[in-house]
């Protein structure tokens, strides 16, 4: 018995086989993160970043001619709640993307349900619409803007039908309407194309259906179109309503926020005090305002989704 004891205490007892560092899983997390490490560092760099920056210069001055830099606390954001131009350009903003957001969804959805049909030359027709889409933003506005000129190319067309056109980007009623239909002209091709692809993914089915119980195409429209292709409409609102907010090219090289300031959005009132007054620290809180303000619309957007959108009630 003594002997059987022994010779089991003299048996070691069993290691375990250490896990290797690399498992299968480790690996795969590795592979993803390296992929997305260049959009992160692009992210970091180039958003992050530059947010945070603002936000720091937003409670400084900084003067580049005089060579000053100087903190000053709140006093940016008490000369931004007290600048009496302030009103006038938020109002023209939202006048900008008001009509921007309304006239180039409205003709996009209606191009594409138009172009989606089965008609001679679509293909044409689409290349047309989305061509302007890959111009170069300023070389189409200054093309316009020679349109647009007193004795431009629209003007010259309203004469050979017997009316006189007017000054489109000098008249304070015309030069707000004028900046918003160069660019719906210029980007309602992308909104087209997106919508022109959600409806083809709509089932026949569903028409066919509809077309039986008596439904008309209105009714269609309304009852099978639009919720099926919701989250398309989301997602070009808004892009389309952050786009609206950061015009800045189109008012530079057409009106240069005039005739006085009836066409000075928020952007370009930014540009005018960072780069032209060399006011950087109150260009910069104008900056945090404008962040606050696609933030807010951006989140309203997306929390109303759950009433309107298909899939999301």
């Amino acid at each position: 018995m003594k002997t059987l004891e022994r010779s089991t205490s003299a048996v070691p007892p069993p290691q375990r086989s250490r896990r290797p560092f690399w498992t299968a899983r480790r690996r795969d997390h590795a592979v993803g993160y390296l992929f997305i490490a260049p959009q992160l560092a692009g992210s970091v760099i180039f958003v992050l970043i530059p947010l945070v920056m603002v936000l720091w210069y937003s409670f400084h001055e900084w003067n580049v001619l005089a060579g000053t830099f100087h903190s000053v606390g709140a006093d940016n954001y008490r000369a931004l709640a007290d600048d009496p131009k302030l009103p006038g350009v938020l109002r023209n903003t939202a006048l900008f993307s008001a009509g921007l957001v309304t006239l180039n969804l409205g003709l996009a959805l209606a191009l594409a349900v138009l172009l989606n049909q089965r008609l001679r030359g679509r293909v044409v027709f689409r290349t047309l619409f989305f061509s302007p889409v890959v111009v170069s933003l300023v070389a189409w506005t200054i093309v316009w803007g020679f349109l647009l000129q007193k004795n431009g190319g629209i003007n010259a067309f309203l004469d050979l039908v017997g009316v006189q056109g007017p000054n489109w980007l000098r008249g304070e009623g015309t030069a707000m309407l004028s900046v918003v239909v160069v660019q719906v002209f210029k980007n309602v091709g992308l909104n087209m194309v997106l919508f022109l692809a959600a409806l083809q993914g709509v089932p026949q089915e569903f028409y066919e259906a509809a077309t039986v119980d008596g439904a008309g195409r209105w009714r269609q429209f309304w009852r099978i179109t639009v919720p099926l292709i919701s989250p398309t409409i989301l997602l070009t609102s808004i892009i389309t309503v952050v786009g609206s907010l950061q015009v800045f090219a189109q008012i530079a090289v057409l009106t240069q926020g005039g005739p006085g300031d009836s066409t000075t959005v928020l952007v370009y009132y930014l540009y005018q005090q960072a780069f032209e007054f060399h006011h950087f620290g109150y260009g910069a809180t104008l900056s945090v305002l404008l962040f606050l303000i696609v933030l807010v619309l951006t989140v309203i957007q997306w929390q109303m989704r759950k009433r309107w959108v298909f899939h999301e009630n």
